[in-house]
Order: C-alpha cells, then sequence, then structure tokens
C-alpha cells in the first residue's frame, strides 16, 4: 500500500495585482497577462512579493481559466525565492464575470487551487524544492491570496 496524502498548511503569498493586459482571442481562448507588483508573505515562511512578474491567463470558450503565474518573493531574512504556479480557476459564469468587473466574490463559490513550485539558492530554503505544494486561492479586485500546503 501506498504512503496516504496529507497536507499541512505552511504558509499565504498575498500577491497585490495592477491592471489587466488582454492579447485578445488567440484560437484557445483569451489570453490575459496580469502585473504581479508587490505583496507580502506569511506564516512559517514570511516576506515581500517582489514587485515583478506576472499571471499569464487563457479563458477557455466555457469560462474555465488556466493560470499560470511566474514572480518572485524575498524572505525576511534577504533569501530570494522565485515561484511557478499553474493552475485553474472555475465557477458559475456570472460570478467569473463579476470578479472580470472587479465586484467582490465569495471565495468559497470560485474552484481556484493551484500547484506552486519553488526555486532558491538558499540552503535555509530547499525543502521548498524538495516537496510537493498545493494552494488554495481567492482572486480579489486588487490581490490574489494563496494559502499554500505541503503535500507530507
Amino acid at each position: 500500500m501506498t504512503p496516504t496524502l496529507d497536507t499541512k498548511y505552511v504558509f499565504t503569498i498575498t500577491a497585490r495585482i495592477g491592471d489587466v493586459v488582454t492579447a485578445g482571442e488567440t484560437g484557445i481562448g483569451v489570453r490575459r497577462i496580469i502585473p504581479i507588483i508587490g505583496g507580502e508573505v506569511t506564516g512559517a515562511v514570511t516576506g515581500k512579493v517582489l514587485p515583478f512578474g506576472a499571471d499569464f491567463q487563457t479563458i477557455r470558450p466555457n469560462e474555465l481559466i488556466d493560470l499560470e503565474a511566474k514572480y518572485a518573493f524575498e524572505t525576511a531574512d534577504g533569501a530570494i525565492v522565485y515561484v511557478e504556479n499553474k493552475g485553474i480557476r472555475f465557477g458559475p459564469v456570472e460570478l467569473l464575470q463579476e470578479l472580470k468587473r472587479g465586484e467582490p466574490v465569495d471565495p468559497k463559490l470560485i474552484y481556484f487551487r493551484t500547484v506552486p513550485r519553488f526555486e532558491t539558492g538558499h540552503e535555509k530554503y530547499r525543502w521548498l524544492m524538495e516537496h510537493i505544494f498545493v494552494a488554495s486561492a481567492a482572486r480579489h479586485a486588487d490581490r490574489v491570496v494563496i494559502d499554500v500546503h505541503q503535500v507530507m
């Protein structure tokens, strides 16, 4: 029998976002690019989200959103951690439209899950590269909140 899969909450990334840039319909969906302009990391790892990077999205015809964010954060003790975070966001079309307009939507009504991967040369944070992480996220008008869980 294989080991059971358990998860443990480790930290939250709150990424502040800028104005959406739309590249238009590409044949597979609408391509959107959302700049990441800062933020914070709280929990077992603390620090600040650096003001560069972006979330690259494709909105499918059924409104399912494929997400791929690339950015970095600096820990409170100076380590730089690169993040690649892939996932999906999906829910009732009318609620997704409200999110697009920047209106508040109860995060529990939207399925927003990701699989973040981390890279760093700092020895103290190598464990981030040696484990699988999953995350539950919520989109707000000016930020995305990502609760990161380590798969044990």
